[in-house]
């Protein structure tokens, strides 16, 4: 890494970790090294391209930056073509196909538990409209029954997967990763993106999608995020974010 003349770039930081770019190398500070051991043995194992880890030095993981751009940011109008969205879907079925790793994720009992609370908070607190929270809280329901666990991503976002024209180079980002459900990783990767669900599916092979479980998912992954996100200063209420994506699912 060349330290003279590079600019620092923060990427994402909040009280839990931070991610910053100098130069082409992503320095990723996080306390709980746990989420930091899943990372690195997810990257070692996944069938599809990932960062280098550089060097380790708790709390700080060094990985060295992917060709190409980001799919998409949530948000914005993604500018890859729909053969690079089709490329992202195939990226993930080829993940999803790959042995189970050794280690237990999030169980359906702990993610069923969470959208009453995080409804309940939204409420009392008058941050949504009842209506809204209601409607997307009773499509949610579909995302969680149970579903033959998968080598999952866990946080697909459009932003930790890179492309080159129409081919992925690397998806970032793997402390989500686990056992759990396909559905989920397409959902995370089409939210706000509901125009690229068709060319993801394409990808990923139509029979072993169900479009509907991804738009639960949808519902469910908005409404148990928007309490974390204003809690550590970030705005869901922002154009193409997750209360936009709330109410185009009315």
């Amino acid at each position: 890494m060349n330290a003279v003349g590079d600019e620092v770039e923060v990427v994402v930081a909040h009280q839990e970790r931070a991610t910053v770019r100098i130069g082409d190398v992503f320095l990723k500070i996080d306390a709980d090294q746990g989420r930091t051991d899943v990372e690195v043995e997810a990257m070692a194992i996944a069938p599809i391209p990932t960062p280098q880890v550089l060097w380790r030095k708790p709390p700080v993981l060094a990985l060295a930056a992917l060709p190409g751009v980001a799919l998409g940011r949530l948000g914005q109008a993604s500018s890859a073509s729909p053969a690079a969205w089709s490329a992202a879907g195939a990226a993930a079925r080829e993940l999803h196909d790959a042995p189970l790793p050794p280690w237990t994720s999030t169980s359906l009992a702990e993610r069923a538990s969470r959208p009453d609370a995080q409804c309940a908070w939204l409420l009392a607190n008058d941050v949504l409209p009842a209506d809204l929270v209601r409607r997307n809280r009773q499509l949610a329901e579909r995302a969680l029954r149970p579903s033959k666990p998968v080598f999952m991503h866990g946080d697909l976002q459009v932003c930790h997967i890179f492309v080159d024209g129409d081919e992925v180079t690397g998806v970032l980002d793997w402390s989500e990763a686990g056992r759990g459900d396909a559905m989920f990783d397409l959902a995370i990767l089409t939210l706000g993106h509901r125009e690229h669900l068709d060319d993801v599916v394409v990808g990923y092979g139509a029979d072993d999608v169900d479009v509907d479980v991804i738009r639960a998912h949808w519902s469910l992954r908005c409404l148990t995020a928007v309490r974390w996100l204003v809690e550590h200063g970030f705005d869901p209420t922002s154009p193409g974010c997750e209360v936009d994506v709330l109410k185009a699912q009315m």
